[in-house]
């Protein structure tokens, strides 16, 4: 079974714990007592010049723990300091040594949007996405039947929340952009075997219509790649590790935006 088997088997395991009416009941509560989302689309869409969602990620099944000393809510405020148009959290405990927990710590002190970055695969963990304060949530195509994401995109607009649709084929772009997709995350790493495609998103990109944000995601580790990409109409960027690793965060997210 590849990774990728495993994390979706465990995490269709993990999200039967929500399924109970004291869950459900507290995530309506949380629901109704947070303030507005923050726009998502419209953070990346009015950022001027490059807009950059910052990742607060810790570990990988491929590479291991490589950014534990890390404290989140510390990050993500060196993050929003220095120009992230919106962050990314990725919440995976098991194999990302991530936590949802880390969204309600960081939400008094962030006024960018969160997107919550796990393997949304069933309803419920759109609600409990609402609940924790995130603003927008990951759906990968790869994982879901088109009447599925479909549903999930319903579900989290309904409740305020823009949903980020990755893609890595052209097969998932139009599928993502059946489903009513605004904004599409191109990722340039296979999901299964980790090999990257340096040319992915630029292959990609002309499918989209102008009013699609797009988001290029993986393997960016240069200003250049991303002027590169930028080039063919990509928006945003979702830049993780390279941050993370780099020893200081915030010089070397004001040198992917230019600054």
């Amino acid at each position: 079974m590849n990774f990728l088997a495993k994390i979706v088997a465990h995490k269709l395991q993990e999200s039967k714990a929500l399924f109970t009416p004291e869950t459900s009941a507290r995530f309506q509560k949380a629901i109704r007592a947070r303030p507005p989302a923050i726009g998502f689309k419209a953070a990346l869409d009015a950022a001027p010049g490059t807009a950059i969602i910052a990742e607060i990620k810790r570990a990988s099944p491929s590479k291991g723990e490589f950014a534990m000393h890390w404290d989140p809510v510390e990050l993500a405020q060196v993050y929003q300091a220095n120009g992230a148009a919106a962050l990314s959290v990725l919440t995976e405990v098991k194999y990302f040594k991530g936590d949802p927990e880390f969204i309600p710590r960081m939400r008094p002190l962030i006024n960018i949007p969160i997107l919550r970055k796990d393997f949304i695969l069933e309803p419920v963990q759109v609600y409990e996405t609402a609940a924790l304060g995130a603003d927008a949530l990951l759906l990968i195509v790869h994982l879901l039947e088109s009447s599925k994401l479909r549903a999930l995109l319903m579900l989290s607009r309904s409740l305020g929340l823009e949903a980020l649709v990755e893609v890595h084929t052209k097969e998932e772009m139009d599928t993502a952009l059946n489903a009513g997709a605004r904004v599409i995350g191109i990722n340039s790493r296979d999901l299964t075997t980790f090999k990257m495609y340096p040319n992915r998103a630029l292959e990609l990109a002309p499918m989209a219509p102008q009013e699609v944000t797009l988001v290029a995601a993986s393997g960016l580790k240069t200003r250049m790649d991303i002027e590169r990409l930028e080039a063919a109409g990509i928006k945003g960027f979702l830049i993780g590790e390279t941050l993370v690793t780099s020893g200081d965060p915030g010089a070397k997210l004001r040198e992917f935006l230019g600054k």
